[in-house]
């Protein structure tokens, strides 16, 4: 039987379509990539000084967070999803958080809390990211975790903190990366909830206010193999403008690498924040305004140096950082826990308070060089100055001691094992900071599905 010449060529496009397909899914599966990372995370904070001295916050969870990253679909337009989800368990924690049983171990800020101020027993989070890439331009929408100079996803509990928003990140300029996007939401890395965006002294309380633009652009530039100038700028609409300029170089200096790390920060206040009626005062940023005044305006100009030496294992480090202007150190913050991109931003602090000068000195040596591979340890220690209170200057210090290990090879390669101690003490009233001993044991792996 001879085919109708309609038949044939329905059934060839059929067929050509569904090829065509196949080839364009092909990078879509292909390049597909899922992980499933455990955390298992116990803190102790024992405040040392306050009202309810003495008191400690106590939280041991299991966190676990399934990590799905498609490829691209080929073509001249790629297309591909990303998706996470997360879980955490709690498997102890501290009393009610109210201060009711009398200053003994009460939760801490790991878990979200129930009607009556006690941890849940567990929470969890769904994000999708859908992605389109064109030459080496990147578009992303939906569930963010960046890491930028002007806004830091923070990951220093259980779970991470995530963004909602757009990103677009271009590298088709050889040496040069731009970026740039605007974030609309955030959910903290203790909470199940999108919250809108704030800062330090409007994201708390009846009358906190909040935005839901921030909008963000940025470029890196590899001058050299050695050398990298970045240049930042992130807003907050109606509550800061901020400008950062960077600067990474290192260079070999005998047998070791000398390097180099310059930022300055530029905040403005915008909008609502820049007005001086109520209205702005309700928008207002955490600062000293002289006399009894601690809100209003952002105005703060942040310089740092970081310089470290690394030679057969050792790390050794000295860094200075300064502020100026009437307000603390604008950044994104909903009160459930915010990360800086700033060298001072440390376990327990980030010392970026009006007028602040601090010291820094750090030191790490990685015992590979003994023989003893996956095995590091670190100490940080930091002293502020000249911070600017209504009782006058105000000072504080921090010391950081990490010791990790990290499995290097075997079947239970990658499996890590932390312990973080810090101690923080300072003159500022106890309302407003306490004194701290904390410990941290961290335990992690990461486990490769696909």
């Amino acid at each position: 039987m001879v085919k109708k010449p309609l038949v044939v060529a329905v059934s060839a496009a059929c067929l050509n379509l569904s090829l065509i397909a196949a080839t364009q899914a092909a990078g879509f599966v292909e390049d597909s990539k899922a992980t499933l990372s455990l955390r298992n995370f116990y803190i102790n904070t024992d405040n040392r000084n306050g009202t309810a001295n003495p008191s400690r916050v106590m939280d041991w969870g299991q966190g676990f967070m399934l990590n799905y990253q498609s490829g691209f679909t080929q073509g001249t337009v790629g297309f591909g999803v990303d998706a996470v989800g997360m879980l955490g368990l709690r498997l102890d924690s501290g009393g009610k958080a109210t201060g009711a049983n009398g200053g003994s171990v009460q939760n801490g800020s790991m878990f979200p809390r129930d009607t009556d101020n006690s941890a849940v027993d567990e929470f969890s989070s769904l994000g999708a990211t859908a992605k389109m890439k064109i030459s080496e331009t990147e578009f992303r929408y939906g569930t963010l975790m960046p890491k930028l100079p002007v806004v830091v996803s923070n990951d220093g509990r259980l779970l991470p903190q995530t963004y909602q928003g757009a990103q677009v990140t271009s590298k088709d300029i050889k040496n040069l990366t731009l970026t740039g996007g605007q974030l609309q939401s955030a959910k903290n890395r203790n909470s199940t909830d999108q919250d809108q965006l704030s800062i330090a002294g409007s994201n708390s309380g009846a009358t906190a206010r909040d935005s839901n633009k921030f909008n963000f652009i940025g470029a890196d530039y590899k001058v050299t193999k050695d050398l990298t100038l970045q240049y930042y700028f992130g807003q907050l609409e109606d509550f800061y403008n901020q400008h950062f300029l960077g600067l990474v170089h290192s260079t070999k200096l005998g047998d070791g690498t000398f390097k180099t790390d310059l930022r300055y920060f530029n905040s403005k206040g915008d909008g609502n924040n820049k007005d001086a009626d109520t209205q702005g005062a309700l928008y207002g940023s955490t600062g000293y305004y002289g006399g009894t005044r601690t809100r209003g305006e952002v105005d703060n100009r942040l310089y740092s140096g970081l310089f470290t030496y690394s030679i057969y294992g050792h790390t050794l480090g000295l860094g200075y950082q300064s502020t100026s202007g009437d307000s603390n150190f604008p950044y994104l913050n909903e009160a459930g826990g915010a990360s800086t991109y700033t060298i001072t931003d440390i376990q327990v602090n980030n010392f970026t308070r009006a007028g602040e000068d601090t010291w820094q000195a750090r030191y790490s040596y990685d015992f590979a060089q003994l023989g003893a591979k996956g095995l590091t340890a670190g100490v940080i220690y930091q002293r502020g100055d000249n911070i600017r209170t209504a009782a006058g200057d105000a000072k504080e210090w921090e010391r950081d001691l990490t010791v990790s290990y990290v499995i290097p090879e075997g079947q239970l390669k990658g499996l890590g094992l932390t312990w973080r101690n810090a101690m923080y003490r300072t003159d500022l009233a106890a309302a407003s900071q306490r004194d701290v001993d904390e410990n941290r044991l961290i335990l992690s792996y990461t486990l490769p599905l696909l």
